[in-house]
């Protein structure tokens, strides 16, 4: 694995390699999608069942494009004990985590006669896409619809790639049970995005879309937006180890490798001021990849966007970290608590050297939908607040808007709006006039 030393230009270089991995940067499939949601928009079912036969070899018609209660119960009883034990346990933390989490409407009522509030109200229909075909994270249909589960949205649908057979991974299928989604939808790629924006026969339109999928869902959901509200623009997999002298180089080359092996642009670094350790995780790295079973995507991810930093000091590795602001920031020094409280931007923190990275994938309970490609600056993780909408509460009672009412009048008419300054205004013309009489 690359060792560099921290320096300005060597940390301009990682950052703009990481920036290739932007969806921005492929817009070369822009085209193609926006000619996909178009047919959808205007064929709609039509569109979906011909890029089905397209796209998963699969033929699909209005009687089969659903998936039946009984698929769902075939592919759950098909799981083995153990498989959905687990599952059930991670729903049950991922569920006390996320409500937490949960918001109260709220009314502020004052003695001069106003009341202000703010009236929470869950989202009535989102959808949640769920990555198919050979690969299933039933993880991350977990995560995706417990969140809006806590927050009580009506009706949760979910569209998921089918097989070649005509059926969805049994795996995807028990975790959305166990989940308790609405309704599953066979379609996937940018056409299941539009599906769920515009709606067709057969697929409802939505309010919300979120979940992670390829780079034309990606695509697609940044072109609906606007018609729906969507989660985050997910870019691939991305790990940031902060590692001091301390750390053992075992479990850091683990950590880097876990996310490594989600494909060939997964990024894994290390941020160190331990040129030793820095060799040993190296070392490390190189030897433990030659165990695992994603070997050749691993060797292209780290290749590419992997490297070990080393810094001066602990005080530049955290700065830049902070100016990554990856999407998993892992810390393993001394002090790792101290270390978190100077770390500004990052979509999940990870303390201590048995706080690895896929533990909040599958189990702790904290969402593993993260923002990606330096967004943590300004997103974070998906939680119950996505899955709902905020309106502000006003109630002024007469004599409560007659001790402001001069002002008002006074903002409106310094910006030329003399029709808000007469809509207050003529609630007191009559008593003034009588005043004036």
């Amino acid at each position: 694995m690359k060792i560099i030393s921290l320096t300005e230009d060597s940390k301009r270089e990682v950052q703009d390699q990481l920036l290739k991995r932007n969806p921005d940067q492929y817009r070369e499939y822009e085209k193609t999608v926006l000619e996909i949601l178009e047919e959808v928009r205007t064929k709609k079912d039509a569109a979906l069942f011909k890029y089905s036969r397209q796209f998963d070899h699969c033929s699909l018609d209005f009687s089969t494009i659903r998936v039946s209660q009984e698929e769902i119960e075939e592919a759950y009883a098909s799981m083995d004990e153990t498989f959905l034990s687990i599952l059930e346990e991670a729903k049950h933390r991922i569920e006390a985590f996320h409500k937490k989490q949960v918001q109260q409407s709220w009314f502020d009522i004052k003695k001069d006669g106003s009341i202000l509030g703010q009236k929470i109200t869950p989202m009535e229909r989102v959808g949640v896409y769920v990555p198919g075909g050979k690969a299933a994270y039933p993880s991350s249909v977990l995560m995706n619809i417990l969140p809006a589960k806590v927050a009580k949205v009506g009706k949760i649908i979910m569209v998921t790639p089918p097989l070649a057979d005509g059926k969805v991974n049994p795996k995807t299928l028990a975790a959305a049970k166990i989940a308790g989604v609405t309704e599953i939808y066979k379609v996937g790629g940018a056409q299941a995005i539009g599906a769920m924006a515009f709606g067709t026969e057969s697929v409802p339109k939505v309010d919300k879309i979120v979940g992670p999928g390829n780079i034309f869902v990606a695509l697609a959901k940044k072109a609906v937006y606007g018609h729906v509200s969507i989660d985050s623009i997910a870019g691939p997999s991305e790990i940031l180890v902060l590692a001091d002298a301390f750390a053992n180089p075992s479990y850091v080359a683990a950590d880097l490798l876990s996310q490594a092996e989600h494909d060939e642009l997964a990024s894994a670094i290390c941020i160190t001021d331990s040129m030793e350790l820095a060799k040993k995780v190296s070392m490390e790295v190189e030897k433990t990849i030659e165990k695992l079973s994603r070997k050749e995507i691993i060797l292209k991810s780290i290749q590419q966007y992997g490297c070990i930093l080393v810094a001066n000091n602990m005080e530049e590795a955290i700065m830049t970290a902070n100016e990554i602001a990856s999407e998993h920031l892992e810390i393993m020094t001394k002090n790792p608590f101290e270390v978190m409280t100077k770390i500004k931007h990052a979509g999940a923190i990870f303390l201590g050297e048995y706080s690895s990275e896929p533990l909040g994938d599958y189990y702790a309970g904290p969402n593993h939908v993260l923002p990606t490609n330096g967004t943590a600056k300004f997103f974070s993780p998906l939680c119950v607040d996505d899955f709902i909408k905020k309106s502000s509460i006003i109630s002024y009672s007469q004599s409560a808007l007659k001790a402001v009412h001069k002002e008002i009048e006074y903002f409106a008419m310094k910006e030329g709006l003399s029709a808000h300054a007469h809509s207050i205004a003529v609630r007191f013309m009559e008593e003034e006039e009588r005043n004036n009489e």
